[in-house]
């Protein structure tokens, strides 16, 4: 299953262009507001240019990225978590994705209309912040009754679930996200129980205009305050580029010196968001593909990234770093060199490992 990201916002912020220029998908958009009335959702592949160099290595057939799953979903007003504008149906798509990526508008392009009617990042993001922390109250606080009626059993769990749930309410009333109340050691299943949206990580994407650079200083101080990431992204220029084909949008974007592709920035730091690590698997006239799970994660749980039979047949595991596997010049060299390891089912996966399995069908 791909990692889930959902692109939030307030209305005609840039969320549905950057979600077209990310998956080459027409989501709809106009400058309206509510324009996105179901959630659009595509499947998008993200490249690691060590596969490639991989692949090229070890005379591969094809190369398959990895993937994320992202969700562009329609854009929240100031009382959505009371159903104002399209309300709690959105509320909830956010809380079934895994972060959430949070386009601000820091343009001051007259020909598109902001829904409060001028442009400050700033209150906007605070906008969007307050209606999740909102929304996250009330689910807590509901959740909270029905948990205390569990606890008068005196079900450990429960009791510890309900206590886990009081720190969070305090939190949320006081205007701090959910995040800021670690996990119940007691109560393991509880943050998923209740999935708050602000536990969730977030990547800011601020929508400047052609030819600015960088998130503006207030913008930057905000998201760390918050302990979110931000990027600056010109969305309408990444937008007229991914209609292009490859060749022409790079010699275009070469002659705008607009540099590193923002869409490629998007997603990078979309996965840094999740603290994924990367590995590998290739063969020749075989398939090279990218892989991600999280962190701190053995060579048996990588495995059941590949297959679930590979993993409850797993026996052992070659290894090679990326590096390692580039410098000899393919397995054989790395083979001479003693570099291939065997390693077993506990190894801890390294990100850019290279990964061939034995298992027993």
């Amino acid at each position: 299953m791909p990692m889930k990201v959902g692109i939030v916002g307030l209305p005609n912020a840039g969320k549905s262009s950057l979600f077209t220029a990310l998956t080459h998908v027409a989501a709809e958009a106009a400058n309206y507001p509510f324009t996105t009335i179901e959630p659009n959702v595509a499947i998008v592949p993200v490249p690691d240019p060590r596969l490639e160099l991989v692949a090229e290595c070890v005379g591969a057939s094809n190369v398959v990225h990895d993937t994320l799953e992202v969700h562009d979903i329609a854009g929240l007003v100031e009382g959505a978590h009371k159903g104002e504008g399209l309300g709690n149906r959105f509320l909830a798509n956010i809380r079934e994705t895994d972060a959430i990526i949070h386009v601000v508008r820091a343009h001051d392009d007259p020909g598109v209309v902001h829904p409060v009617g001028d442009v400050d990042p700033i209150a906007d993001l605070t906008t969007i912040e307050t209606e999740l922390l909102l929304a996250d109250l009330e689910q807590a606080e509901r959740r909270l009754d029905r948990v205390a009626r569990q606890a008068k059993s005196g079900d450990a769990e429960a009791v510890a679930d309900q206590a886990w749930l009081e720190k969070v309410v305090e939190a949320l009333s006081d205007g701090r996200p959910a995040s800021s109340v670690p996990p119940s050691k007691d109560a393991p299943n509880a943050l998923r129980d209740l999935s708050p949206l602000t536990a969730k990580p977030v990547l800011i994407v601020v929508n400047i205009g052609e030819g600015e650079e960088g998130v503006p200083a207030d913008v930057a101080a905000h998201a760390a305050a918050q302990g979110a990431v931000a990027i600056a992204v010109c969305i309408r220029l990444e937008a007229e580029l991914g209609a292009l084909d490859e060749q022409e949008a790079a010699e275009m974007r070469e002659e705008l010196e607009a540099g590193e592709s923002g869409l490629g920035r998007v997603l990078r730091g979309a996965f840094d968001l999740l603290d994924l690590l990367a590995f590998f698997t290739a063969g020749e006239d075989k398939p090279a593909q990218s892989w991600h799970l999280p962190r701190g994660r053995s060579a048996w749980e990588a495995a059941g990234q590949i297959h679930s039979d590979i993993q409850d047949g797993f026996v052992r595991a070659e290894v090679i770093g990326c590096d390692q596997l580039l410098a000899s010049g393919g397995y054989a060299g790395a083979r001479d060199k003693g570099q291939l390891r065997i390693e077993g089912r506990d190894y801890v996966m390294q990100d850019g490992d290279v990964i061939s399995i034995r298992f027993t069908p």
